[in-house]
C-alpha cells in the first residue's frame, strides 16, 4: 500500500519550487510550501498554489481549461510528469516531503 492510499484524507504540505519569473510575480522565495488535503496529484498541488498565491491564476496553467500553458514543463523525483494525467498520483517522496514538485519554465529554440 502506497502512502498515498494510507493517508487519503489527510493533510499534506508539498514542496514546490517555481521559476524565477512566478517568483517575482508572487513575490516568493523560489521554494513553497502548499497544504493539500486528501490525493497529491499536479491538479490538487497546482489547485492549491493557485489558493495561497492568486497571482499566479492562469500563469501556471489556462484559466478556462487548466491545461498546462505551453513552455511549462512538471517534475519530480528526476522525472519530467508533463505529459502525465493531471489527476495521476504524484510520486510518494512528493507527498512525504523528502522531494519537491518542479514548475519549470521550458526553453524553446533551435
Amino acid at each position: 500500500m502506497t502512502q498515498q492510499e494510507v493517508t487519503h484524507g489527510v493533510q499534506h504540505d508539498v514542496r514546490v519550487l517555481l521559476p524565477t519569473q512566478l517568483r517575482t510575480l508572487a513575490g516568493v522565495p523560489r521554494e513553497v510550501s502548499v497544504s493539500v488535503v486528501g490525493d497529491v496529484t499536479q491538479r490538487s498541488v497546482l489547485d492549491a498554489l493557485e489558493a495561497s498565491l492568486p497571482s499566479l491564476g492562469g500563469t501556471i496553467r489556462d484559466r478556462a481549461t487548466a491545461r498546462r500553458r505551453p513552455f511549462i514543463r512538471y517534475f519530480a523525483c528526476g522525472e519530467d510528469l508533463s505529459q502525465e494525467s493531471p489527476d495521476a498520483l504524484l510520486p510518494d517522496a512528493v507527498v512525504s516531503g523528502r522531494e519537491p514538485f518542479i514548475v519549470l519554465g521550458a526553453i524553446a529554440g533551435g
